[in-house]
């Protein structure tokens, strides 16, 4: 089971709200007290465990790439409608880049206060 962190690492935390009918309600915690859970991780565990069914279907990888797909194109028209907007592609400031640091030269000679 992943371990949501409240400091940004994993997506951060969200709280969820959900409303049960009080009959699944005294069932979902009464495994829970068996599992030695509370019910915030009982819930936790179940959404996990939803996830990684869903992920296993076999359509599934199909409708994500779908979803992304559909993503990708609204992507390209709201770009394409900033670009008409401004007619071509808006400038954007970059920051200037860096100067290329130059490596150490290897083998360099020392030289003392006293020559030889």
């Amino acid at each position: 089971m992943s371990d949501p962190k409240p400091d940004g690492k994993n997506g951060g935390v969200k709280t969820l709200g959900i409303r049960l009918p009080g009959e699944l309600h005294a069932q979902f915690a009464l495994v829970a007290q068996l599992d030695g859970l509370n019910l915030g991780d009982a819930v936790l565990r179940a959404v996990e465990f939803y996830v990684e069914a869903k992920r296993s279907e076999p359509d599934f990888a199909a409708r994500a790439k779908a979803a992304l797909e559909a993503i990708e194109r609204e992507a390209a028209a709201r770009r394409s409608a900033i670009e008409d907007l401004f007619g071509g592609a808006p400038e954007v400031e970059q920051e200037p880049e860096e100067p290329e640091k130059k490596a150490p030269v290897s083998g360099s000679r020392r030289r003392s206060g006293a020559e030889s």
